[in-house]
């Protein structure tokens, strides 16, 4: 795809005109509308801004220098390079610090990164298949040989992981994400509207474990300011106990050991 119909592609899935792309990017909307008739072609410095300014994701921005004939900025630094080490143990302090509570880090397809100890009560009775590194985590939670037979509230808990994958698709296409999306779709039964009681984005995962019911909610977190795409797509998952009775149980099973 060449730069400026690339360019009017990413503007009009943000649904902004060309002239709030122009204002955000700190140009005219004559400018904008230049580049994405092939009329002006921008320099580096432009194309980073509008890029910024479309909030692209830094695989993303890579992928529109491209377009624009120049070089990646921002490097793609591999989870086994050295150089990548630090942001690893600093996460693994963190999942370590969040016990008894389970915590992973994932990548961006959800593949398992790192986990803590307490995750192993999420993968009870998980069938051996779907546990050979590395982990698929979205294929986790709802495959029928999963964990999908153990969550009480499945359909909430569907819903949750498949609105989270329709809104990243939505926002920033991928062909893998989207067959993954299309996967997890195919191990459920179409879906009921959700009623009264569905929590939107807390919604707790019930999950029968040999320590009696849990009742969980997951907070996200991502490096807001990392330079390094493969740092940029880490995110860290914690599980958070939704009563006392979860929590209790949880510290109870950690003390126990």
């Amino acid at each position: 795809m060449d730069f400026g119909t690339a360019l009017k592609d990413w503007r009009t899935r943000r649904r902004l005109s060309q002239l709030d792309l122009a204002l955000r990017a700190g140009t005219t909307q004559r400018h904008v509308s230049f580049m994405e008739s092939g009329r002006s072609l921008p320099g580096r410095g432009m194309v980073l801004r509008v890029a910024e300014s479309l909030e692209l994701p830094l695989r993303e921005r890579n992928g529109l220098l491209h377009a624009a004939g120049y070089a990646p900025t921002y490097p793609e630094t591999r989870l086994d390079d050295p150089a990548i080490r630090p942001v690893l143990d600093g996460l693994r302090r963190l999942l370590d610090g969040h016990r008894p509570y389970p915590a992973i880090v994932v990548d961006r397809y959800g593949m398992l990164v790192a986990k803590n100890a307490a995750f192993g009560l999420l993968t009870e009775g998980v069938a051996p298949e779907l546990l050979p590194e590395p982990v698929d985590t979205l294929r986790l939670a709802l495959h029928p040989r999963g964990m999908a037979p153990r969550v009480r509230n499945l359909d909430d808990w569907a819903r949750h992981i498949l609105e989270r994958l329709r809104n990243d698709l939505a926002r920033t296409p991928d062909d893998r994400l989207a067959a993954q999306l299309a996967e997890l779709e195919g191990y459920l039964p179409p879906q009921r509207p959700p009623d009264e009681s569905h929590l939107g984005f807390a919604v707790p995962v019930r999950l029968s474990t040999s320590v009696g019911e849990l009742r969980l909610i997951t907070a996200i977190t991502t490096f807001a300011t990392a330079a390094d795409v493969t740092v940029s797509e880490l995110k860290l998952e914690t599980f958070l106990p939704a009563d006392a009775e979860t929590a209790e149980r949880l510290q109870s099973t950690t003390a126990a050991r």
